[in-house]
């Protein structure tokens, strides 16, 4: 079956994968063929190979539309912030909001984390709004289509605060935090979300909750967090998964400078790990430092968006929303205009090419 009638498949495809990532959910309506062939995976590759992704950031984010049912923007059983996802578009720099999870009109599972695959958002985790218990839901959002699943729940005991990322092709990297005693955990597992299969991995070295995971050289780094008896008493030592042997390289004790939170490490896309430490944005040997603007007096939230880092924290006028897009290479900073309806506090974010 021809894609556009009267071209040749390779041409249509062609005209296709240029269309803007805005477009694709009404090109996908317009006929099962156009359905078939922007689903497939081949597809973003092909538009990837091209240069023709675009990058956007999504959010958790908590509420602040005064229109909304629960009007104080929290949740209706308590003073907790009710937490949406928010797409931002960093070229244009446009916020929307994305189509609430199914069965969670009252917001998102508190702490859920997030991490992308190709076209698709993967949710998981995180504590129902509806009565705070730990779910070990997965929900997988698809740019292409606008729809969500539901994927295959994580296995084993309910954990929260652990660490998760994606090597943004096909696989999730699930590791550390605590069950509903408050144990840390050193366990790890690993979720295909094309299969819907999650496969566990061996135990690391030591306990990790709070930990955060960033897929750096080929390899998922557990970094940082802290065992069951030293509550909340960060480390900084990290530990590397690799896919390719399915194995654990020996621990790194002094992957952090110093014994601290881990939540703002990223990967920077150039063989470097960078995270917000007094003040600055650095590298792990701080061969490289930017000071962060005058007007952000914290950062909660790094995420890597092609040759550009989005830091988001608090500014200096009470604590409202800071955000600011630094080019790495220049060490430049932009200040991103939010609208008020998308100015409540980012809790994590990940980045997707489309």
């Amino acid at each position: 079956m021809e894609l556009i009638p009267g071209l040749p498949n390779d041409v249509s495809l062609e005209c296709l994968i240029r269309l803007p990532y805005t477009h694709l959910l009404s090109a996908v309506t317009v006929c099962r063929s156009w359905h078939s062939e922007i689903l497939l995976p081949s597809f973003r590759h092909r538009r990837k190979s091209a240069g023709l992704s675009r990058h956007v950031i999504v959010m958790v984010q908590s509420q602040t539309d005064p229109n909304r049912k629960s009007k104080s923007g929290l949740s209706k059983n308590s003073g907790t912030p009710v937490y949406r996802l928010t797409v931002y578009d960093p070229v244009t720099g446009c916020c929307t909001g994305l189509p609430e999870i199914p069965g969670f009109s009252n917001g998102l599972p508190l702490f859920c984390r997030v991490a992308s695959v190709g076209f698709n958002l993967v949710v998981m985790g995180g504590l129902n709004p509806e009565n705070w218990e730990a779910c070990s839901d997965v929900y997988v959002y698809n740019f292409a289509s606008a729809t969500w699943r539901r994927g295959r729940d994580m296995p084993g005991s309910t954990r929260l605060f652990f660490g998760c990322a994606s090597d943004n092709e096909r696989r999730v990297v699930v590791a550390g935090g605590h069950d509903t005693e408050k144990n840390a955990l050193r366990s790890g597992m690993m979720y295909d979300v094309a299969e819907d299969k999650w496969t566990l991995v061996a135990d690391m070295a030591n306990e990790r909750d709070e930990c955060k995971v960033v897929f750096h050289r080929g390899k998922f780094y557990v970094i940082g967090g802290y065992e069951t008896l030293l509550q909340g008493q960060f480390g900084k030592s990290a530990e590397a998964f690799d896919p390719c042997t399915w194995q654990w390289d020996p621990m790194v004790d002094d992957f952090l400078r110093d014994d601290m939170c881990p939540r703002t490490c990223v990967d920077g896309g150039n063989g470097t790990v960078y995270m917000y430490h007094d003040g600055e944005v650095a590298t792990l040997n701080y061969s490289s430092t930017t000071r962060i603007p005058n007007d952000m007096n914290l950062v909660s939230c790094m995420i890597k968006c092609g040759g550009r880092l989005l830091v988001i924290g608090s500014d200096g006028s009470g604590g409202s929303l800071g955000l600011y897009v630094l080019d790495m290479r220049s060490s430049t900073w932009i200040k991103a205009d939010i609208p008020e309806e998308y100015s409540g506090h980012i809790q994590s974010g990940c980045c997707l090419k489309i």
